[in-house]
């Protein structure tokens, strides 16, 4: 659990495959309208399963093949997260695009999907599209530009999840205390959208991004367009 929202993992059905990233999962209020909205709208979608914590969920494709799950969540209240937890929030997922104009038609057009911010490694150039859920702060993160067919270590870091913190420094000194220490590419730095950062990989080469709230400095490439998420 990272606070109210939770990150799943199992052994790979195919230990040679090069993307470890199975699906990312939204909530929604109402998963029943959320399914008839889709099928509507020329989405194929299978049937509402329910699972053990109470909650309800379905899986679609993206254009891109991505799995998207919609989780109408169960009544019980999450757990409290220890005082050793690094954060207590997830902010964003990212993941690989290579048809930026088909994954906008499906995540802005269909499911309103609102632009937060976008840049790149330089300033005239995008590889990075964030664009945040319909009714909260949380976004979504083309990764773009890269390979048609990239290895597990390129994929690892482009397929990721980010957690958000309220001061990087705090943050560092938790992991160091949970043992971690600097090294490789594992080290605290800037971000070309002004936010403090901290990248540290799972033993599957998995990106996990620690990201501050808010910027500390003006971000490169565009201005923010919608409000910061918050602990």
């Amino acid at each position: 659990m990272v606070g109210k929202q939770w990150v799943g993992y199992s052994a790979a059905p195919d230990p040679n495959a090069t993307d470890r990233m199975d699906h990312v999962a939204f909530t929604t209020d109402n998963v029943v309208k959320l399914r008839e909205y889709l099928l509507a709208n020329g989405v194929k979608v299978p049937a509402i399963e329910g699972h053990a914590d109470h909650s309800l969920s379905f899986v679609v494709a993206d254009p891109e093949g991505h799995r998207v799950e919609f989780v109408e969540r169960g009544k019980a209240a999450p757990p409290a997260p220890p005082d050793s937890a690094v954060s207590r929030r997830m902010i964003h997922t990212g993941f690989l695009v290579h048809d930026r104009e088909a994954e906008d038609r499906f995540y802005r057009e269909l499911l309103g999907f609102r632009p937060y911010w976008h840049g790149g490694m330089k300033d005239d150039k995008t590889d990075w599209v964030s664009l945040q859920v319909p009714d909260g702060t949380d976004w979504l993160e083309y990764m773009l530009n890269q390979p048609e067919h990239p290895d597990l270590r390129l994929t690892g870091v482009m397929n990721h999840i980010s957690l958000g913190v309220v001061d990087m420094p705090k943050a560092q000194a938790l992991l160091e205390s949970h043992g971690w220490k600097v090294h490789d590419g594992e080290h605290p730095q800037m971000g070309r959208d002004g936010k403090r950062q901290l990248n540290v990989f799972d033993p599957d080469f998995s990106r996990i991004e620690l990201m501050e709230f808010k910027p500390a400095e003006k971000p490169c490439c565009s201005d923010f367009t919608g409000p910061h998420a918050s602990e």
